[in-house]
C-alpha cells in the first residue's frame, strides 16, 4: 500500500481506527504488565527483607 500523505498513512485506508487502537491498547497492555511485575518484585523483596530480620531477632 501506498501512501501519498501522512494523513494517509494514519488513515490507513479506513482501517486507521482498528490498526492504531490495536497499537494503543497493546502498549498499554504492555506497559500494564511491566507495572504488575515491579509492584510484585517490590512486594516479594519487602516479605524477604522482613523473614531476614525475623530470623536476626530469634
Amino acid at each position: 500500500m501506498q501512501w501519498h500523505s501522512v494523513s494517509d498513512f494514519f488513515h490507513m485506508g479506513g482501517y486507521g481506527l482498528y490498526v492504531w487502537g490495536s497499537f494503543g491498547l497493546t502498549a498499554v497492555a504492555l506497559a500494564g504488565e511491566a507495572w504488575l511485575v515491579h509492584l510484585r518484585r517490590q512486594r516479594i523483596l519487602a516479605a524477604l527483607r522482613n523473614e531476614l530480620l525475623e530470623e536476626g531477632t530469634t
